[in-house]
């Protein structure tokens, strides 16, 4: 089992991540905000914060998904992503543990897919806390 990404500062609802979700120069911000309220709504246990300048959710302190924002797209990403399942085939990269969905304007997501994938990193990343308190 590899080792956690924990922040211990993340909040149950934290004004930063709001903040950065409200700036007004950046549409591409607002079209990624209802991916990150479903990461807020997976349980009682969801905690935020700002990870080098970008949402983060954490369940409890352990990190399991993000937004982050560049000038032609959004990355939805997930701290395990290479663990999950994705029948769609919607994630991308190919680094050791972290995969992401990018998002363009005027593309369509399959947004039951990326659904399923917030609840399963959710669900990971759970499963993943309860293995390492053993």
């Amino acid at each position: 089992m590899s080792e956690l990404l924990r922040f211990p500062s993340a909040v149950r609802r934290d004004s930063s991540v709001d903040d950065w979700f409200s700036k007004s120069d950046h549409e591409l911000r607002r079209s990624a905000q209802p991916w990150f309220e479903l990461m807020r709504g997976r349980g009682p246990d969801v905690r935020e914060l700002l990870h080098d300048g970008h949402p983060t959710a954490c369940v409890e302190d352990a990190a399991f998904a993000y937004i982050n924002a560049f000038t032609a797209h959004v990355n939805v990403g997930f701290f395990y992503g290479v663990a999950l399942d994705d029948p769609a085939g919607l994630l991308e990269g190919t680094g050791k543990r972290m995969r992401h969905v990018k998002l363009r304007p005027g593309q369509q997501v399959d947004a039951a897919a990326l659904s399923e994938l917030i609840v399963a990193a959710y669900r990971d990343i759970r499963l993943r806390l309860s293995s390492s308190s053993k």
